[in-house]
């Protein structure tokens, strides 16, 4: 299969290339800094990034199968940043899938995100759910659920994309805010905890990978599929890496007011604030179980394999 991918040099885009160059597939992969291709060996490359219409049309010409990763996350952007995430991931999604449509390509993932049910409030929600809370976290579950919203049209007109909805990734080389909260907490940096009560679905970034290509192969055309793992409160992550490191758990966390005090000092973190204060993305990957075969590991066991000292 020759299989297009963008965001290929991304923690979870760069993990399904692998995948798909180890099961001897052909990907061509859309790189915007192609001094970053390296550890895509075997790819071949297509210089350019989500505007770049003709990069898109050349790396797409002659694919079995598109894979659309490519996305900007980041919580507690501003100005310029917020024009910019808006254009990867809502007009660089919209352009990535119509021109799909276009040249009637036979599959497409689509990877989109839990985030863009919003806060659950402690419920644990599936692929049928609607949320009608129109306030939202951050700036990122804003644009991905547009997003989102554009490949449901695209698939109700014809396109046979498959939706894959992550929940918080972890795993080696996580580069996210929390990955280094993780990082710092293993090297014994980190004495308070911050946002204990916040809720995630914990996912390591080798199953979402393997999630990926299981939508790919198995996947009904429309249909979105959550890939999730343990669902927990952020105290409890620490937790369990506590014990995969034969350590004490974290006894205190960071007061919100004193990060509410912070924020106004650091606007940017107000939104950091309003997407884990209270905040529960909780949703169930039982769909992906039972029509995919999905199987992701335990919370510890991918903690131990990420943190563990060997």
């Amino acid at each position: 299969m020759r299989v297009f991918v963008t965001g290929a040099t991304g923690f979870v885009t760069g993990a399904v290339v692998r995948l798909l160059l180890a099961r001897g597939d052909v990907v061509s992969a859309l790189v915007r800094d192609p001094s970053r291709a390296r550890p895509l060996g075997g790819a071949e490359i297509v210089p350019g990034d989500l505007s770049d219409y003709e990069a898109l049309r050349r790396g797409m010409s002659g694919a079995d199968a598109v894979i659309h990763g490519a996305a900007m996350y980041e919580i507690g952007v501003r100005g310029a940043r917020r024009r910019a995430m808006f254009d990867a991931n809502v007009r660089g999604t919209e352009r990535v899938l119509s021109l799909a449509r276009d040249l009637a390509i036979p599959r497409v993932v689509y990877i989109s995100t839990i985030a863009i049910f919003g806060n659950t409030h402690g419920r644990v929600v599936d692929e049928t759910y609607v949320r009608t809370d129109q306030t939202y976290t951050s700036y990122y579950e804003e644009t991905k659920l547009r997003a989102h919203e554009i490949a449901a049209r695209l698939a109700e007109r014809g396109l046979p994309v498959v939706m894959v909805q992550p929940g918080q990734v972890y795993g080696p080389g996580d580069s996210s805010g929390f990955g280094d909260l993780l990082r710092q907490f293993a090297r014994g940096w980190l004495p308070l905890v911050p946002f204990p009560d916040l809720g995630l679905n914990m996912t390591f970034v080798d199953d979402i990978a393997s999630g990926v290509l299981l939508a790919l192969d198995r996947g009904a055309p429309g249909r979105a599929f959550i890939m999730g793992g343990d669902i927990v409160r952020s105290r409890d992550v620490f937790a369990t890496l506590a014990r995969v490191l034969r350590r004490s758990p974290p006894r205190f966390s960071v007061p919100y007011a004193l990060l509410e005090a912070a924020s106004l000092v650091r606007p940017d973190l107000r939104e950091v604030i309003s997407s884990a204060k209270g905040v529960t993305f909780w949703a169930t990957d039982a769909r992906a179980r039972a029509e995919l075969g999905y199987a992701p590991r335990s919370l510890e066991a991918g903690l131990r394999q990420t943190y563990a000292r060997r």
